[in-house]
């Protein structure tokens, strides 16, 4: 009865890895993020080849290196989501510490390519985003030290998972990437607080948080910049934003028909930071409704598949992930429509980015292994803390 209320299935030992792979993976989700690698795809056709013009290269260079980095993305989503809970947590463990060393190594042998940050390695052919692939092994990192401290005689898991955000937060900082740090840091916060963390001391990390933004508002030029210019009555329509607003508004309800739109000649980041503008232009809003729908039912999914779980790491690093994805997701959509102070955020599995895409592909590899249906522990086991 407990097996049925929970959602609990029956192992078969003489079952093939795929087929019980098959049988308890969420295919809804899988076919949810296949759908938005095509819509990324189609819109990579449109917002793409300017950009390839300008530089020189073949019209297609970029969508099929979105391809390209879409099925290795994919493709380590598969692998990953084959792992139990066990062994994806050692793998994500080593994936943090070897990224969070990337990271700090970023000042020394990072490049910046003309952006003025430096988050990328250069590896010739490509480069390399640590800070993408950070944040889904941080957050399996936190959920495992979390989880840990519930434990009898357990390690300080709370306290280790809130110092090692915020050391990350700041060498993100450094970067300077504000939008990745402020990701680690709300992640973290949901996750503390499903952990059970008192109410007060979450107000009071967030006046703390509050008291960092200002700070970092009055003492970092770029910051100040970005804020001011999300908080001026009067847009710029020669600037990025004044652009993607004046597509989105051209569009309507139904766009103005694919290969038609003219803003992805005149938006340097059509391709990735602001792709839904070229959506909303040339196939309107409901299109954008769609892919909005498709994030949605991803994270919901998650969510409800999570609620039947019993382990505190699974639920931890699931919310986390899940969480994840939406506050990205949002993050990339508030900027485009201006409810959201302008960040280089991409959306995943839609914009243009090899890191991107791959890491995006971890990230849910990891949220469909944590969701996967598997028997649950005995309740004695639960309440002792036994994984």
């Amino acid at each position: 009865m407990t097996d049925m209320v929970f959602g609990a299935v029956a192992t078969r030992h003489d079952e093939a890895i795929l087929s019980r792979w098959w049988r308890t993976v969420d295919r809804w989700t899988i076919g949810f993020v296949v759908l938005l690698f095509v819509i990324g795809v189609l819109l990579g056709l449109a917002a793409s080849p300017p950009l390839a013009e300008r530089n020189g290269l073949g019209a297609f260079y970029y969508v099929k290196r979105q391809v390209a980095f879409g099925l290795l993305g994919l493709g380590a989503m598969i692998v990953i989501s084959t792992f139990s809970p066990q062994r994806l947590r050692r793998l994500m463990v080593l994936g943090f510490m070897a990224t969070f060393v990337s990271i700090a190594l970023l000042p020394v042998l990072g490049t910046d390519f003309g952006k003025g940050a430096i988050r990328w390695y250069s590896l010739g052919i490509t480069a390399l985003q640590p800070s993408e692939f950070v944040k889904p092994a941080f957050v399996v990192f936190a959920g495992w030290l979390m989880s840990g401290a519930s434990d009898l005689n357990g390690p300080p898991g709370r306290m280790l998972s809130f110092m090692t955000a915020v050391i990350l937060a700041f060498m993100l900082v450094m970067q300077p990437d504000f939008g990745q740090a402020g990701l680690i840091l709300a992640s973290w916060g949901l996750m503390y607080f499903i952990s059970g963390a008192p109410v007060r001391l979450l107000v009071s990390l967030g006046g703390l948080a509050g008291g960092a933004g200002w700070l970092a508002y009055t003492y970092s030029e770029h910051f100040a910049r970005r804020i001011d210019g999300f908080l001026t009555s009067e847009l710029d329509p020669t600037t990025q934003l004044g652009f993607a607003t004046n597509a989105i508004q051209e569009g309507g309800l139904l766009g103005v028909g694919a290969g038609a739109g003219s803003v992805k000649w005149s938006l340097p980041d059509a391709h990735t930071d602001f792709i839904i503008a070229v959506a909303a232009e040339e196939y309107g809003v409901l299109v954008c409704l769609v892919i909005v729908s498709l994030f949605a039912a991803i994270v919901v999914r998650s969510l409800l598949r999570l609620l039947r779980e019993r382990d505190a790491f699974v639920r931890l690093a699931g919310v986390g992930l899940s969480a994840l994805l939406a506050m990205q997701a949002l993050i990339n959509l508030g900027v485009a429509v201006r409810l959201l102070p302008a960040k280089g955020m991409t959306l995943p599995f839609i914009s243009y980015g090899g890191s991107s895409a791959l890491a995006t592909g971890v990230m849910l590899g990891c949220l469909l292994a944590l969701t996967r249906r598997r028997p649950q522990d005995d309740m004695a086991d639960v309440l002792g803390g036994g994984r």
